[in-house]
C-alpha cells in the first residue's frame, strides 16, 4: 500500500481533525513509500523499534509516538537512538494518541470495554471521552475484578470493598485517573482505568466509588492491536501486534 493513501485512510479514519492533543497525530517520521508490513504496538520505544525492524516491518502503528508538548526539542540520547534507528532503515512511524482512545469501533476504551463485555452507553469527561454502560444485574467488584484480571493478565490496584454491589461501570484506559471526579458526576459505581494518583484513595473513601487502576500500558493494547488486523484485511498488509512487556 502507499503510505500516502494509508496516512489518508488512517486520519480520516480516526478523525484526527476533531482532537486538540498533548502530541501530532498521523505520520510522524516518514519512511519508505511502499508499505506492505506494519508492526502495531502501545509505544514506539527503541526496543519495539528494534522487534519490528528483525520482524521486517515497513511501518510502524503505535498509540504512543514521539514530540510531545513541552518535550525538549534536542534530538541526542534517547530520542536520538529511536529516530537513528527509524530514519537508517527508513521505517515509518505512525502515531494516535486522543483519537485511538476515541474511535467508536477500534478505539482503547471500546476494544477494552468488548472484551469486559461492556458497551459503552454513555461518555463523560472532558471531550466525551470516558465510557460507562448500566449492568443488567448488579455484580460484586470482587467479581468486576476478578473478570479484569482474567483479561488483561494483571491483578490490578483496587480501592473499595469487595462485597459493593456495582450496576454502573465507568472506564477510561491509560492515564485517566484525572477523569474519577467525573465519573463519579456521572453516577458511576467503581472507575476503570489505567494509573491512579495519591488524591483517589481519598476520593473513593470520600465518594463510595470503587476505583480500579488495571494498568497503562495494559489497558492500552487492543486498540492498536483491532486497527492493525482492520489495516491488514482492508488492504494487503500483513500485519504483527508487538507487546513489550510494561509493568505499568
Amino acid at each position: 500500500m502507499d503510505r500516502i493513501e494509508l496516512e489518508l485512510y488512517l486520519n480520516n479514519l480516526l478523525d484526527i481533525a476533531r482532537f486538540k492533543d498533548y502530541c501530532p497525530n498521523g505520520l510522524q517520521v516518514e519512511g519508505r513509500r511502499r508499505i506492505e508490513k506494519i508492526a502495531t504496538g502501545v509505544t514506539a520505544s527503541l526496543a519495539f523499534v528494534e522487534a519490528a525492524l528483525e520482524w521486517g516491518a515497513d511501518a510502524l502503528l503505535v498509540h504512543h509516538g514521539y514530540f510531545w508538548r513541552n518535550e525538549q526539542p534536542q534530538i541526542t540520547g534517547r530520542k536520538y537512538r529511536r529516530l537513528r534507528a527509524l530514519l537508517a532503515n527508513d521505517l515509518n512511524l505512525f502515531a494516535y494518541h486522543l483519537p485511538l482512545d476515541d474511535h467508536p469501533e477500534y478505539g482503547n476504551n471500546a476494544q477494552l470495554g468488548a472484551r469486559l463485555g461492556l458497551i459503552g452507553e454513555t461518555r463523560f469527561g472532558e471531550n466525551g471521552i470516558g465510557w460507562m454502560t448500566t449492568l443488567p444485574m448488579p455484580v460484586t467488584l470482587a467479581h468486576f475484578v476478578a473478570q479484569v484480571e482474567h483479561t488483561l493478565g494483571r491483578a490490578p490496584l483496587v480501592l473499595g470493598d469487595p462485597d459493593w454491589e456495582l450496576r454502573r461501570i465507568a472506564w477510561c484506559t491509560g492515564g485517566a485517573q484525572g477523569y474519577f471526579d467525573a465519573a463519579i458526576e456521572a453516577g458511576a459505581d467503581v472507575y476503570l482505568t489505567g494509573e491512579i494518583s495519591e488524591q483517589t484513595t481519598h476520593t473513593s473513601a470520600e465518594s463510595g466509588v470503587a476505583f480500579v487502576a488495571a494498568g497503562h500500558h495494559a489497558t492500552e493494547r487492543f486498540g492498536v492491536q483491532a486497527l492493525g488486523t482492520h489495516l491488514s484485511e482492508a488492504f494487503d498488509i500483513e500485519h504483527v501486534f508487538i507487546d513489550i512487556h510494561n509493568p505499568v
